[in-house]
């Protein structure tokens, strides 16, 4: 059974247009161990129903894996932008400009693409996994998750244990940035649930070559 979005009370407002509060002095940092930590400002773009909406209309993937013995679908759809592409709703252009110029001098360097997942119902899922293809196996990055839509829990634990798992409810309009060592020393996942849940998108933007 798959529930029904339910828009925002400030989507609900005639007018209501899509808007980034700032980010300066309201996010909320986390420093994780070895390294690593998240940063989490909870409805970042306000009036985003209309980019929900967007994101929904797509061209949305389904992929298929080699897992052990077989070939598996991935439970959830996907969509990557390379740096070229024109995002699908202004918006998300904008919230990229926004998040380059606040983690300008930390990162170094600019967010480029932008991944998009669709979790369909709560059925769709992603495991334990670290984003380490690419530059993040041997050096500290950002990725910087908005997330639309029916909120979900995201999962972070350390890679060597003894520390217990941290669970992030991200919803519509959300903003969490996972930093420093986080990709190579730190897993996250977002889980199956059993409850009735609508459709969730998130968008992770990266710097080149993080993957």
């Amino acid at each position: 059974m798959t529930g029904a979005y339910q828009p925002s009370m400030l989507d609900l407002m005639p007018g209501s247009p899509d808007a980034l509060t700032a980010l300066t002095g309201r996010l909320t940092r986390h420093q994780l161990t070895a390294g690593a930590w998240v940063d989490v400002l909870p409805g970042w773009l306000t009036g985003s129903d209309t980019v929900f909406e967007t994101l929904l209309g797509i061209d949305w993937r389904a992929e298929r894996r080699q897992m052990y013995d077989g070939v598996v679908d991935v439970p959830r759809l996907l969509r990557w932008f390379g740096g070229q592409e024109t995002l699908p709703h202004p918006a998300l252009t904008e919230a990229k400009a926004a998040l380059n110029a606040h983690y300008a001098e930390e990162l170094g360097e600019e967010f480029v693409t932008a991944g998009m997942c669709l979790y369909r119902d709560g059925r769709d899922s992603v495991a334990w996994h670290g984003d380490t293809l690419g530059r993040s196996a041997r050096h500290d990055t950002m990725i910087a998750i908005v997330s639309f839509g029916s909120p979900r829990n995201l999962l972070l634990r350390p890679r060597a244990g003894e520390h217990e798992t941290l669970r992030f409810s991200l919803g519509h309009g959300d903003l969490i940035v996972m930093g420093g060592s986080c990709q190579r020393t730190w897993e996250h996942a977002v889980p199956k649930t059993a409850r009735a849940v609508g459709p969730r998108v998130s968008v992770q933007f990266r710097p080149a070559g993080v993957a």
